[in-house]
Protein backbone atom coordinates (compact mmCIF):
# COMPACT_ATOMS: atom_id res chain seq x y z
CA UNK A 1 0.00 0.00 0.00
CA UNK A 2 1.23 3.10 -1.31
CA UNK A 3 0.88 6.56 0.66
CA UNK A 4 -0.65 8.96 -1.21
CA UNK A 5 -0.09 12.48 -1.32
CA UNK A 6 -2.76 13.61 -2.87
CA UNK A 7 -4.34 12.64 0.60
CA UNK A 8 -2.00 13.55 2.67
CA UNK A 9 -2.36 17.20 1.19
CA UNK A 10 -6.19 17.03 2.14
CA UNK A 11 -5.48 15.79 5.43
CA UNK A 12 -2.68 18.77 6.06
CA UNK A 13 -4.71 21.29 4.37
CA UNK A 14 -7.66 21.05 6.81
CA UNK A 15 -8.13 23.04 10.32
CA UNK A 16 -5.81 22.49 13.21
CA UNK A 17 -7.43 21.19 16.04
CA UNK A 18 -4.47 21.27 18.31
CA UNK A 19 -3.98 20.73 21.92
CA UNK A 20 -8.26 20.72 22.61
CA UNK A 21 -9.30 17.56 23.79
CA UNK A 22 -12.13 16.65 21.18
CA UNK A 23 -14.36 13.82 22.82
CA UNK A 24 -16.50 15.07 24.33
CA UNK A 25 -17.49 18.06 22.09
CA UNK A 26 -17.87 15.21 19.52
CA UNK A 27 -19.80 12.21 21.05
CA UNK A 28 -23.42 13.38 20.17
CA UNK A 29 -21.97 13.37 16.55
CA UNK A 30 -20.10 10.50 16.54
CA UNK A 31 -20.18 8.58 19.31
CA UNK A 32 -22.05 5.99 17.49
CA UNK A 33 -19.15 5.11 15.56
CA UNK A 34 -17.26 4.42 18.11
CA UNK A 35 -17.28 1.19 20.71
CA UNK A 36 -15.99 3.21 23.98
CA UNK A 37 -15.83 -0.16 26.07
CA UNK A 38 -13.45 -1.33 23.38
CA UNK A 39 -11.37 1.55 24.31
CA UNK A 40 -8.82 0.31 26.84
CA UNK A 41 -5.22 -0.91 27.24
CA UNK A 42 -5.75 -4.82 27.48
CA UNK A 43 -4.02 -6.97 29.88
CA UNK A 44 -1.83 -3.36 31.19
CA UNK A 45 -3.16 -4.51 35.08
CA UNK A 46 -1.79 -7.43 34.29
CA UNK A 47 1.71 -6.67 33.00
CA UNK A 48 4.55 -5.84 35.68
CA UNK A 49 6.27 -3.91 32.60
CA UNK A 50 3.35 -1.29 32.64
CA UNK A 51 2.74 -0.80 36.13
CA UNK A 52 6.41 -0.03 36.21
CA UNK A 53 5.80 2.35 33.63
CA UNK A 54 2.64 4.65 35.37
CA UNK A 55 4.84 4.29 38.47
CA UNK A 56 7.33 6.40 36.17
CA UNK A 57 4.37 8.19 34.62
CA UNK A 58 2.77 9.18 37.76
CA UNK A 59 6.01 10.69 39.43
CA UNK A 60 6.50 12.80 36.55
CA UNK A 61 2.71 13.82 37.07
CA UNK A 62 3.42 14.64 40.81
CA UNK A 63 6.34 16.98 39.90
CA UNK A 64 9.09 14.60 40.68
CA UNK A 65 12.33 14.85 37.67
CA UNK A 66 12.36 12.24 35.52
CA UNK A 67 13.15 11.04 32.10
CA UNK A 68 10.77 9.03 30.56
CA UNK A 69 11.52 8.03 26.68
CA UNK A 70 8.40 6.32 24.29
CA UNK A 71 8.76 5.41 21.33
CA UNK A 72 6.45 4.89 18.82
CA UNK A 73 6.46 3.11 15.24
CA UNK A 74 4.34 2.72 12.46
CA UNK A 75 3.72 3.51 8.63
CA UNK A 76 2.42 6.57 7.28
CA UNK A 77 0.07 7.27 9.94
CA UNK A 78 3.38 7.95 12.23
CA UNK A 79 5.34 9.76 9.78
CA UNK A 80 2.81 12.35 9.28
CA UNK A 81 2.65 12.38 12.92
CA UNK A 82 -0.63 14.20 13.79
CA UNK A 83 -2.09 11.91 15.98
CA UNK A 84 1.36 10.93 17.45
CA UNK A 85 2.65 14.62 18.24
CA UNK A 86 -1.02 15.38 19.92
CA UNK A 87 -0.26 12.24 22.21
CA UNK A 88 3.18 13.63 22.40
CA UNK A 89 1.96 17.14 23.01
CA UNK A 90 -0.38 15.84 26.07
CA UNK A 91 2.38 14.69 27.89
CA UNK A 92 4.91 16.92 27.39
CA UNK A 93 2.85 20.20 28.93
CA UNK A 94 1.12 17.83 31.54
CA UNK A 95 3.54 20.49 34.25
CA UNK A 96 6.94 22.21 34.23
CA UNK A 97 8.85 19.07 34.80
CA UNK A 98 7.25 17.03 31.59
CA UNK A 99 8.76 18.52 28.86
CA UNK A 100 11.34 16.40 27.35
CA UNK A 101 13.94 16.66 24.98
CA UNK A 102 13.14 16.62 21.53
CA UNK A 103 14.62 13.71 20.56
CA UNK A 104 15.34 11.83 17.28
CA UNK A 105 13.50 13.40 14.18
CA UNK A 106 14.10 12.65 10.03
CA UNK A 107 14.55 15.43 7.71
CA UNK A 108 11.89 13.78 5.16
CA UNK A 109 11.91 17.48 3.53
CA UNK A 110 14.96 16.26 2.05
CA UNK A 111 14.05 12.95 1.10
CA UNK A 112 11.05 13.99 -1.14
CA UNK A 113 8.56 13.20 1.40
CA UNK A 114 5.91 14.84 3.82
CA UNK A 115 7.64 16.04 7.07
CA UNK A 116 5.88 16.63 9.89
CA UNK A 117 4.66 20.06 10.28
CA UNK A 118 6.39 20.43 14.37
CA UNK A 119 10.08 20.56 13.55
CA UNK A 120 11.98 21.92 10.34
CA UNK A 121 15.27 20.58 8.13
CA UNK A 122 15.93 22.54 5.64
CA UNK A 123 18.48 23.06 2.52
CA UNK A 124 18.58 22.57 -1.08
CA UNK A 125 16.62 19.63 -1.02
CA UNK A 126 16.89 20.05 -5.19
CA UNK A 127 20.77 18.78 -4.30
CA UNK A 128 19.04 15.67 -2.04
CA UNK A 129 17.53 12.21 -2.72
CA UNK A 130 15.48 10.05 -0.85
CA UNK A 131 15.68 6.57 -0.20
CA UNK A 132 12.91 4.57 2.01
CA UNK A 133 12.96 1.22 3.34
CA UNK A 134 9.25 0.27 1.76
CA UNK A 135 10.16 1.44 -1.67
CA UNK A 136 11.91 -2.09 -3.27
CA UNK A 137 13.76 -0.38 -5.90
CA UNK A 138 15.48 1.96 -3.18
CA UNK A 139 19.12 0.28 -1.84
CA UNK A 140 20.85 1.87 0.61
CA UNK A 141 22.05 2.07 4.30
CA UNK A 142 18.60 2.45 6.81
CA UNK A 143 19.20 3.32 10.47
CA UNK A 144 16.34 3.80 13.07
CA UNK A 145 14.22 6.18 10.63
CA UNK A 146 13.97 3.59 8.08
CA UNK A 147 14.86 6.48 5.21
CA UNK A 148 17.69 8.25 4.67
CA UNK A 149 18.90 11.39 2.42
CA UNK A 150 21.41 11.36 0.46
CA UNK A 151 23.52 14.41 -0.72
CA UNK A 152 25.93 14.18 -3.70
CA UNK A 153 27.12 17.06 -4.60
CA UNK A 154 29.97 19.74 -3.91
CA UNK A 155 28.00 21.86 -0.81
CA UNK A 156 25.25 22.90 1.09
CA UNK A 157 23.92 24.11 4.12
CA UNK A 158 21.43 22.43 6.67
CA UNK A 159 19.29 24.62 8.62
CA UNK A 160 17.12 22.73 11.58
CA UNK A 161 14.84 24.43 13.49
CA UNK A 162 13.37 22.37 16.78
CA UNK A 163 10.16 24.10 17.10
CA UNK A 164 7.69 25.05 14.40
CA UNK A 165 3.92 24.51 14.03
CA UNK A 166 3.79 22.38 18.01
CA UNK A 167 1.55 23.28 20.80
CA UNK A 168 4.41 22.64 23.79
CA UNK A 169 3.85 25.39 26.40
CA UNK A 170 7.17 25.66 26.29
CA UNK A 171 9.77 25.98 22.93
CA UNK A 172 11.84 23.04 22.66
CA UNK A 173 15.95 23.80 23.15
CA UNK A 174 19.42 21.59 22.33
CA UNK A 175 22.74 21.72 23.98
CA UNK A 176 23.29 18.93 22.04
CA UNK A 177 22.83 17.93 18.27
CA UNK A 178 23.52 14.48 16.94
CA UNK A 179 23.46 13.97 12.81
CA UNK A 180 23.30 10.03 12.48
CA UNK A 181 25.17 9.36 8.89
CA UNK A 182 27.41 7.16 6.95
CA UNK A 183 30.20 7.56 9.11
CA UNK A 184 32.18 4.36 7.21
CA UNK A 185 32.42 6.98 4.31
CA UNK A 186 34.65 10.40 4.60
CA UNK A 187 33.68 11.79 1.39
CA UNK A 188 32.49 15.07 3.18
CA UNK A 189 32.98 17.48 6.02
CA UNK A 190 29.90 18.76 7.93
CA UNK A 191 30.27 21.18 10.81
CA UNK A 192 28.43 23.90 12.47
CA UNK A 193 28.11 26.91 10.46
CA UNK A 194 28.86 29.21 13.32
CA UNK A 195 31.78 27.87 15.30
CA UNK A 196 32.10 29.47 18.36
CA UNK A 197 29.03 27.90 19.53
CA UNK A 198 30.78 24.55 19.75
CA UNK A 199 32.80 23.31 22.85
CA UNK A 200 33.01 19.58 21.73
CA UNK A 201 32.48 17.95 18.27
CA UNK A 202 32.86 14.17 18.57
CA UNK A 203 32.24 11.19 15.95
CA UNK A 204 30.60 7.81 17.17
CA UNK A 205 31.72 5.25 14.33
CA UNK A 206 30.08 1.89 16.04
CA UNK A 207 26.73 4.28 16.57
CA UNK A 208 27.16 6.12 13.20
CA UNK A 209 26.45 9.48 14.47
CA UNK A 210 28.54 13.22 14.82
CA UNK A 211 27.92 14.58 18.33
CA UNK A 212 27.79 18.48 18.45
CA UNK A 213 28.03 19.99 22.44
CA UNK A 214 27.24 24.29 22.37
CA UNK A 215 27.91 26.69 24.70
CA UNK A 216 24.46 27.73 25.37
CA UNK A 217 20.82 26.38 24.69
CA UNK A 218 19.21 26.93 21.40
CA UNK A 219 16.20 26.27 19.20
CA UNK A 220 17.71 26.41 15.65
CA UNK A 221 21.10 25.99 14.00
CA UNK A 222 22.87 25.81 10.86
CA UNK A 223 25.08 23.44 9.36
CA UNK A 224 27.77 23.53 6.69
CA UNK A 225 28.57 20.38 4.11
CA UNK A 226 31.06 20.27 1.86
CA UNK A 227 32.74 17.59 -0.34
CA UNK A 228 36.46 17.07 1.38
CA UNK A 229 38.08 16.44 -2.72
CA UNK A 230 35.89 17.43 -5.38
CA UNK A 231 38.02 15.08 -7.83
CA UNK A 232 36.47 12.27 -5.45
CA UNK A 233 34.63 9.24 -7.42
CA UNK A 234 31.15 9.25 -6.47
CA UNK A 235 30.63 10.69 -3.13
CA UNK A 236 28.24 10.07 -0.79
CA UNK A 237 27.06 11.60 2.41
CA UNK A 238 23.78 9.72 3.65
CA UNK A 239 21.50 11.01 6.28
CA UNK A 240 20.23 8.52 8.30
CA UNK A 241 18.88 11.51 11.11
CA UNK A 242 19.11 13.92 13.64
CA UNK A 243 18.55 13.89 17.32
CA UNK A 244 17.85 17.65 19.30
CA UNK A 245 19.09 16.82 22.96
CA UNK A 246 19.75 18.41 26.32
CA UNK A 247 20.05 17.59 30.05
CA UNK A 248 16.13 18.43 30.91
CA UNK A 249 14.00 15.73 32.81
CA UNK A 250 10.47 14.96 31.44
CA UNK A 251 9.10 12.91 28.60
CA UNK A 252 10.13 12.21 25.42
CA UNK A 253 8.52 10.81 22.42
CA UNK A 254 10.12 9.72 19.49
CA UNK A 255 8.04 8.69 16.39
CA UNK A 256 9.63 6.84 13.61
CA UNK A 257 7.02 6.46 10.78
CA UNK A 258 7.62 5.73 6.83
CA UNK A 259 4.39 5.58 4.32
CA UNK A 260 4.27 2.20 3.12
CA UNK A 261 6.33 0.57 5.96
CA UNK A 262 5.61 -2.90 6.93
CA UNK A 263 7.51 -5.44 9.23
CA UNK A 264 9.30 -6.75 6.37
CA UNK A 265 10.02 -3.59 5.00
CA UNK A 266 11.66 -2.22 8.53
CA UNK A 267 13.19 -5.55 8.32
CA UNK A 268 15.49 -4.02 5.84
CA UNK A 269 17.01 -1.24 7.86
CA UNK A 270 20.35 -2.62 8.69
CA UNK A 271 21.33 -0.30 11.05
CA UNK A 272 17.64 -0.03 13.24
CA UNK A 273 18.87 -2.15 16.28
CA UNK A 274 22.14 -0.72 16.52
CA UNK A 275 20.79 2.22 16.97
CA UNK A 276 17.52 1.65 19.22
CA UNK A 277 20.70 -0.18 21.22
CA UNK A 278 21.81 3.94 21.63
CA UNK A 279 19.10 4.26 24.01
CA UNK A 280 16.38 2.26 26.52
CA UNK A 281 12.94 3.17 25.36
CA UNK A 282 10.72 2.71 28.74
CA UNK A 283 8.11 2.55 26.54
CA UNK A 284 7.72 1.41 22.94
CA UNK A 285 4.03 1.61 20.72
CA UNK A 286 3.68 -1.21 17.80
CA UNK A 287 1.65 0.72 15.09
CA UNK A 288 2.76 -1.38 12.45
CA UNK A 289 0.71 -3.74 10.77
CA UNK A 290 -1.54 -2.08 8.21
CA UNK A 291 0.68 -2.30 5.41
CA UNK A 292 1.41 -5.83 6.42
CA UNK A 293 -2.17 -6.86 5.37
CA UNK A 294 -3.21 -4.69 2.56
CA UNK A 295 -3.54 -7.56 -0.12
CA UNK A 296 -6.27 -9.70 -0.95
CA UNK A 297 -7.07 -12.19 1.80
CA UNK A 298 -5.21 -15.29 -0.50
CA UNK A 299 -1.71 -13.28 -0.48
CA UNK A 300 -1.96 -12.80 3.17
CA UNK A 301 0.52 -14.75 5.19
CA UNK A 302 -0.49 -14.83 9.11
CA UNK A 303 2.70 -16.97 10.70
CA UNK A 304 5.19 -14.58 8.68
CA UNK A 305 2.96 -11.57 10.16
CA UNK A 306 3.33 -13.25 13.60
CA UNK A 307 7.15 -14.34 13.20
CA UNK A 308 7.74 -10.55 11.79
CA UNK A 309 6.23 -9.30 15.45
CA UNK A 310 7.30 -11.60 17.34
CA UNK A 311 10.87 -10.65 16.50
CA UNK A 312 10.03 -6.93 16.64
CA UNK A 313 9.05 -7.34 20.16
CA UNK A 314 12.05 -9.57 21.22
CA UNK A 315 14.51 -6.83 19.50
CA UNK A 316 12.73 -4.29 21.73
CA UNK A 317 13.47 -6.45 24.59
CA UNK A 318 17.29 -6.34 23.70
CA UNK A 319 17.22 -2.60 24.04
CA UNK A 320 15.42 -2.77 27.28
CA UNK A 321 13.91 -5.89 28.72
CA UNK A 322 12.16 -3.87 31.40
CA UNK A 323 9.95 -1.85 28.72
CA UNK A 324 6.52 -1.45 28.73
CA UNK A 325 5.34 -2.33 25.18
CA UNK A 326 1.47 -1.64 23.70
CA UNK A 327 0.79 -3.68 20.88
CA UNK A 328 -1.52 -2.09 18.89
CA UNK A 329 -4.75 -3.58 16.46
CA UNK A 330 -4.56 -1.79 12.95
CA UNK A 331 -7.55 0.53 12.06
CA UNK A 332 -10.34 -0.76 9.68
CA UNK A 333 -9.36 -0.24 6.46
CA UNK A 334 -10.59 -0.74 2.71
CA UNK A 335 -8.84 -2.67 0.00
CA UNK A 336 -8.36 -0.46 -3.04
CA UNK A 337 -11.27 0.89 -1.89
CA UNK A 338 -13.46 -1.11 -3.06
CA UNK A 339 -13.56 -4.28 -0.39
CA UNK A 340 -13.11 -4.11 3.65
CA UNK A 341 -10.05 -6.10 4.06
CA UNK A 342 -10.60 -9.35 6.15
CA UNK A 343 -6.91 -9.87 7.26
CA UNK A 344 -6.85 -7.07 9.83
CA UNK A 345 -9.61 -9.47 11.86
CA UNK A 346 -6.41 -12.13 11.47
CA UNK A 347 -3.44 -9.44 12.76
CA UNK A 348 -6.04 -8.99 16.01
CA UNK A 349 -5.81 -12.55 17.19
CA UNK A 350 -2.26 -12.87 16.61
CA UNK A 351 -1.60 -10.00 17.98
CA UNK A 352 -3.78 -10.61 21.26
CA UNK A 353 -1.78 -14.08 21.40
CA UNK A 354 1.37 -12.15 21.40
CA UNK A 355 0.12 -9.67 23.72
CA UNK A 356 -0.59 -12.45 26.23
CA UNK A 357 2.60 -14.63 25.46
CA UNK A 358 4.72 -11.68 26.58
CA UNK A 359 2.52 -10.00 29.66
CA UNK A 360 2.36 -6.93 27.39
CA UNK A 361 -0.80 -4.42 26.73
CA UNK A 362 -2.63 -4.26 23.40
CA UNK A 363 -5.09 -1.11 22.23
CA UNK A 364 -7.68 -2.50 19.64
CA UNK A 365 -8.18 0.12 17.30
CA UNK A 366 -10.06 -2.22 15.30
CA UNK A 367 -12.48 -3.21 17.45
CA UNK A 368 -13.15 0.85 18.71
CA UNK A 369 -13.71 1.47 14.99
CA UNK A 370 -16.53 -1.02 14.83
CA UNK A 371 -14.49 -4.12 13.08
CA UNK A 372 -14.67 -4.83 9.43
CA UNK A 373 -16.35 -2.10 7.44
CA UNK A 374 -16.41 0.40 9.94
CA UNK A 375 -13.85 2.16 7.81
CA UNK A 376 -16.56 3.47 5.61
CA UNK A 377 -18.87 4.67 8.37
CA UNK A 378 -15.80 6.68 9.83
CA UNK A 379 -15.25 7.85 5.61
CA UNK A 380 -19.21 8.63 5.21
CA UNK A 381 -18.77 10.80 8.15
CA UNK A 382 -15.96 12.55 7.07
CA UNK A 383 -13.23 11.22 9.18
CA UNK A 384 -11.66 9.26 6.82
CA UNK A 385 -10.73 10.16 3.03
CA UNK A 386 -11.62 8.36 0.22
CA UNK A 387 -8.76 5.48 0.47
CA UNK A 388 -10.42 4.51 4.06
CA UNK A 389 -6.88 3.86 5.41
CA UNK A 390 -5.72 7.07 6.49
CA UNK A 391 -8.23 9.71 8.46
CA UNK A 392 -8.74 13.16 8.20
CA UNK A 393 -7.56 16.17 10.74
CA UNK A 394 -10.54 15.45 12.78
CA UNK A 395 -10.26 11.53 12.63
CA UNK A 396 -6.45 11.84 13.70
CA UNK A 397 -7.75 14.04 16.62
CA UNK A 398 -10.32 11.53 17.58
CA UNK A 399 -7.97 9.36 17.33
CA UNK A 400 -5.55 10.42 19.90
CA UNK A 401 -8.32 11.56 22.51
CA UNK A 402 -9.41 7.98 22.68
CA UNK A 403 -5.45 6.81 22.77
CA UNK A 404 -5.41 9.81 25.51
CA UNK A 405 -8.48 8.31 27.44
CA UNK A 406 -7.54 4.77 27.21
CA UNK A 407 -3.90 5.74 28.36
CA UNK A 408 -5.35 7.62 31.93
CA UNK A 409 -7.71 4.79 32.31
CA UNK A 410 -5.08 2.09 32.37
CA UNK A 411 -2.69 4.83 34.17
CA UNK A 412 -5.55 5.44 37.05
CA UNK A 413 -6.06 1.65 37.50
CA UNK A 414 -2.59 0.96 38.42
CA UNK A 415 -1.46 4.22 40.73
CA UNK A 416 -4.92 4.30 42.02
CA UNK A 417 -5.43 7.90 40.77
CA UNK A 418 -8.80 9.48 40.32
CA UNK A 419 -9.21 8.90 36.32
CA UNK A 420 -11.70 11.41 36.17
CA UNK A 421 -9.47 13.96 38.22
CA UNK A 422 -6.81 13.09 35.52
CA UNK A 423 -8.37 13.60 32.54
CA UNK A 424 -9.96 16.83 33.56
CA UNK A 425 -6.07 17.88 34.09
CA UNK A 426 -5.51 17.19 30.44
CA UNK A 427 -8.04 18.11 29.07
CA UNK A 428 -7.69 21.74 30.54
CA UNK A 429 -4.03 21.54 29.47
CA UNK A 430 -5.09 23.80 26.57
CA UNK A 431 -6.60 26.67 28.41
Amino acid sequence: MKFKILVLSLILSLPVFGQHYVLDSITPEYGHLINFEANTFQYASESPYFQKFFADLDSVYLGKKKKIHIFHIGGSHIQADIYSNKIRTYLQNINDVSLGQRGFVFPYHLAHTNNPTNYRIEADKSQWKGYRCSVSKDSVAWGLSGVSAAFRGVEDEIYVKSNYRNYTKKPYTFNKLRVFYNTWLEDYDINIADSTLVTLDTINYAGMYREYRFNRTLDSVALNLKIKDTACVSPEFLLMGMEFMNDDPGIEYTSIGVNGASFAWYNRSAYFEKQLQLYKPDMFIISVGTNDAYMPKSSFKPEEFRAYYEDFIQMIQRANPDCAILLTVPNDDYYKKSFPNPNTAVQQKIIMELTKKYNMAVWDLYSIMGGLGSSNKWYKAKLMPRDRIHFTKLGYSIKADLFLKALVDAWAESTHQDKDLLLTHFKNLDE
